[in-house]
């Protein structure tokens, strides 16, 4: 994890030479995050009441975690105190968020949220926000598995004081969730003194850094735990947010006010899916009639295996918990209270059952048939013709009808190692933002490789495949796949590179035992060993993803151009095939979500050798891997401390390209 390790002293020192806010932002500009001037203020005032405050109290010396970032998250704490108990000697922490707000005023039917004095919109009550970061922490990190108690919580609000500090709305408080204003600063000092020596803590602070990250629970693999017991996933910042303002909006329909329609928005890993579970959770454990929806057949089957049903829910009707969006075509208005629509970019124009299709729009029929839809989708994973789920079109609909629309923002990262840059990467390299590709700057969270065969690429993901550990194989739509397995049930190898061949995922409902359907393979351990597509990747996430990019999208001239007629989905070259600048743009958005669907890593591959060597150079030289169990695998590039260089280097020596020499050996379970 990063943070800008200091202290009260040095703090103080810094700002004095005015050297606070660089040292930080060099400290956040290694990880891929570009700082704002609003946080570069915060940290000018903040910072430096604190640490004042630390130092006149004695405590200048205690080690000080500025910026700690959440492990798998883009989401990042003010500050951290790390040292000792003073009674035990145990290492002790405390989670400090720091608030320059001057009031704030309640929210009604929502406790949690708030609206900070000078603010229009409504903010997460930051005792909510400051337990959600220690929860989270004891939920990751090893060093705080077996003794939870060392970790504190506390917020600041230097600026609140007088009748504006009496009149603030507070919240039942707990050990990870004090409050303090401005006034309060003699018990906040008592407080930190209750739980830190004033001398350093003799290594605590590099063990909360250096400390063990414990993998996240996969979302669908724990749906039915989330759905029995909706602490397994714990929401931060914008998250939670977005839970509290659906919840408002639930109690607000239900008392008879003005019908809303809920939009989260958010890109891969923002955290939308995991949103949606908590919601239906919640809201089910209430008495809601609740429903849960989405246009993805390997996303809603995989639902209904994992989630089941929870026992303690009393259901007030029997209809199904997850459905399709077609499957609301003739449903009665407003028969739900909530209808949670996951991928909602993959709403249809019209529904269609057989040979009926609906009588309005699909967006409307998930209007009509709950009180309060809410849709999470990404306007950029809209990848089949059709497809018109967006924030614009639902937001438009939705205001021609009469409803009122509420529209959130989700601005974390949760997958991809929590690295931000990496999306951003991604989408500058695909040509989905404005401006060249440039080299990969390399995040320590996020792995990312470029090999130069097929076989390499399966063999260092067969590594890491395990029972503490996923990885799974995914292509660009460029090879036949055969709807029938052979004749002893055996998948076809459709998907053939030179003399390597691997099945795509089973495309029947019931193919011979061991394989599974397309809608578990990116769950099912069997699925390794086959190639996912975007229709059964998409939603779905694992440890170390591989992406085969195929001759539909190459370099040319040093930007990525897309080949309709390599295409080998119906959908984009078929009977009615799209014009040239409609397909490469869903072309590019397929492999934006196969590029984004790891944890902890991504390798490329392309079976087009000017661009694996374009991707080579802008990833750079090959690095080490390190697996789920502590394994290093050569070949593989990492992070590095500088940039490469762009110029295109001999053939020989090509960066990120395996060697005859370099490459491993097969794994045992594909000789």
């Amino acid at each position: 994890m990063s943070a800008f390790r200091t202290s009260p002293e040095q703090v103080a020192e810094l700002i004095k030479s005015r050297e606070l806010v660089p040292a930080i932002e060099a400290v956040l500009l290694a990880g891929g995050h570009r700082s704002e001037q609003a946080e570069k203020t915060s940290w000018m005032n903040s910072l430096y009441v604190l640490a004042k405050l630390l130092r006149t109290a004695g405590l200048g010396d205690l080690d000080m975690l500025v910026e700690y970032q959440l492990p798998q998250t883009s989401r990042r704490v003010d500050v951290i105190l790390a040292g000792a108990h003073p009674d035990t000697g145990r290492d002790s922490y405390l989670v400090i968020e720091l608030k320059q707000w001057s009031g704030a005023a309640a929210v009604d039917d929502a406790e949690h949220l708030v609206e900070a004095r000078g603010s229009k919109r409504l903010q997460l009550h930051p005792t909510t926000q400051v337990l959600g970061y220690c929860d989270y922490l004891a939920d990751f990190l090893a060093v705080l598995w077996e003794w939870p108690e060392a970790l504190r919580g506390t917020v600041f609000l230097h600026n609140l004081r007088g009748r504006q500090a009496e009149e603030f709305p507070r919240l039942a408080e707990t050990e990870q969730s004090r409050l303090f204003a401005w006034d309060d600063r003699d018990q906040f000092i008592r407080f930190v003194k209750a739980h830190l020596r004033a001398a350093p803590g003799r290594g605590a602070a590099e063990r909360l850094l250096d400390s063990a990250v414990r993998p996240s629970r996969q979302l669908l693999a724990h749906a039915a735990d989330e759905l029995a017991d909706r602490s397994h996933f714990v929401l931060l910042g914008r998250q939670r947010e977005a839970f509290e303002q659906v919840r408002l909006a639930v109690r607000q329909a239900q008392a008879g006010r003005r019908k809303k329609i809920v939009i989260v928005a958010g890109g891969p890993g923002s955290g939308k899916s995991v949103i949606a579970l908590s919601l239906l959770a919640a809201l089910a454990k209430e008495g809601r009639l609740v429903a849960h929806a989405t246009g993805s057949r390997a996303f809603t089957r995989s639902m209904q295996r994992y989630a089941g049903r929870d026992p303690e829910v009393r259901r007030p009707r029997q209809a199904p918990l997850f459905n399709y969006f077609y499957d609301y075509m003739d449903a009665p208005r407003d028969n739900l209270d909530v209808l949670v629509c996951d991928e909602a970019h993959r709403i249809r124009e019209w529904s269609k059952k057989g040979d009926v299709r609906g009588q309005v729009p699909q967006v409307e029929e998930l209007f009509d048939a709950a009180k309060v839809p809410v849709f999470f989708l990404d306007d950029r994973q809209v990848v089949r013709p059709g497809e018109m789920g967006s924030v614009d079109t639902i937001s438009r609909r939705a205001r021609d009808v009469g409803y009122e629309v509420e529209v959130i923002n989700l601005n974390g990262q949760h997958r991809c190692g929590g690295s931000a840059e990496f999306e951003r990467w991604v989408d500058h390299l695909l040509g989905l933002a404005d401006g060249d590709p440039y080299p990969w700057p390399g995040d320590e969270r996020f792995h990312v490789g470029v090999v130069e065969t097929p076989e390499a690429l399966e063999s260092l993901l067969a590594r890491q495949q395990g029972d503490e550990s996923t990885a799974r194989m995914t292509a660009g739509f460029c090879w036949p796949w055969s709807k029938k397995p052979l004749p002893d049930g055996n998948l076809v190898r459709d998907v053939e590179i030179g003399d390597w061949k691997r099945p795509w995922n089973a495309f029947e409902d019931y193919p011979r035992g061991g394989i599974p359907t397309s809608a578990y393979w990116a769950t099912d351990p069997a699925g390794f060993g086959q190639i996912g597509c975007i229709y059964t990747a998409q939603g779905f996430e694992y440890d170390w993803n591989g992406v085969i990019m195929g001759p539909d999208l190459v370099v040319r001239g040093g930007r990525f151009t897309s080949r309709l007629h390599a295409s080998r989905d119906y959908a984009l070259n078929g009977k009615d095939p799209l014009s040239g600048d409609d397909a490469g743009r869903l072309i590019r958005n397929t492999y934006k979500v196969l590029f984004t669907r790891g944890l902890k890593g991504v390798l490329l591959y392309s079976t087009d050798e000017q661009t694996r060597r374009f991707l080579a150079d802008l990833v750079g030289p090959p690095r080490v891997m390190r697996s789920a169990v502590g394994k290093e695998h050569a070949g593989v590039h990492r992070i590095r401390e500088g940039r490469p260089s762009t110029k295109v280097p001999d053939r020989k020596a090509q960066p990120g390209h395996f060697t005859s020499a370099e490459e491993p050996a097969r794994h045992p379970r594909h000789n």
